[in-house]
């Protein structure tokens, strides 16, 4: 007889740490979008990552937060509320760390705040592929003498390096009972809302530094055509009329671009033909638009 067991852990950090990439490692596909811009999840994506071992079925739902930070703007705030809303009754509460940036001004409130916090927590110090072995043992020890972490663990999010030793860690502190999800599910996120987040990936990448994070992508339908192929089309919303070139490009050749690769990836995912389309809408005050807010998953915050 198979014992099945389930549930949840939290994957906390402060911006751009490597979360994103290592929920994805950890599932096994792409279920969260990742970017060299801080601040890049805004949703608490969930990703479903499974673990056999023996006679043991192990279903892990991972709660892929935003990046923990000083929170300035209405979005901002929604975000930090987010993040330890998902940390709240995990079954593990796991802290990833660039040991490299550090980031300690966003790091060191969050360990504050973990260490009175009851669930059991892993310190995970990430890209251990970069980060040179003495300074990254001085850091482990200090951090461990902040925070009672179950265990430490060091990886590469990136090349997968000491994640099965960390999976298979996270597998065993879950606890006995049904599975939440089917077997073949790997996100809770609707492909609606998978596909908004995929263009705003590659906002961002295509971007880099010329867009701000006053962008979002307003899901405005998704349709399945008689084919079997999908029909997406988005609003890609930006705050001021002096970012519409930007986000068009010359000839609209960047905006082709980035609905091109959107939907390239979409298609992969879906195993699908999909047609994608794509127009930008100056809105001032989207940030503060509930509407908006309800798209992206975040609750509206005061």
């Amino acid at each position: 007889m198979t014992k099945q067991k389930c549930g949840a852990v939290a994957v906390i950090g402060a911006p751009n740490a490597g979360k994103s990439t290592l929920v994805n490692q950890l599932v096994g596909q792409k279920v969260a979008i990742t970017s060299s811009k801080a601040q890049t999840t805004r949703a608490r994506m969930l990703g479903i990552a499974l673990h056999q071992d023996g006679d043991e079925n192990t279903q892990m739902i991972l709660v892929d937060t935003p990046g923990i930070f000083e929170p300035r703007r209405r979005l901002d705030r929604a975000m930090v509320s987010a993040a330890w809303e998902g940390a709240e009754a995990a079954d593990a509460v796991l802290l990833i760390v660039d040991p490299i940036k550090q980031r300690r001004h966003e790091l060191m409130p969050l360990l504050e705040a973990l260490a009175k916090r009851p669930e059991r927590k892993i310190l995970v110090l990430n890209k251990v592929d970069r980060a040179k072995k003495e300074p990254l043992l001085a850091l482990a020890q200090e951090l461990g003498e902040l925070v009672e972490f179950a265990e430490i663990y060091f990886i590469s999010a990136l090349n997968g390096e000491g994640v099965d030793e960390l999976k298979s860690k996270l597998a065993e502190m879950m606890p006995e009972g049904p599975w939440h999800y089917p077997e073949d599910q790997v996100s809770d996120a609707s492909e609606r809302l998978l596909a908004a987040e995929i263009t705003r990936e590659q906002l961002y990448l295509q971007l880099h530094e010329e867009l701000p994070y006053d962008a979002a992508v307003r899901p405005e339908s998704y349709e399945v055509r008689k084919d079997g192929s999908v029909e997406v089309r988005q609003q890609i919303v930006i705050a001021r009329d002096s970012q519409k070139p930007i986000v068009l490009g010359k000839g609209g050749q960047r905006i082709k671009a980035i609905g091109e690769a959107a939907r390239k990836e979409l298609a992969e995912i879906l195993g699908v033909k999909v047609h994608l389309f794509l127009h930008v809408k100056v809105s001032e005050g989207w940030s503060e638009d509930k509407e908006v807010f309800e798209e992206m998953g975040l609750d509206w915050v005061k």
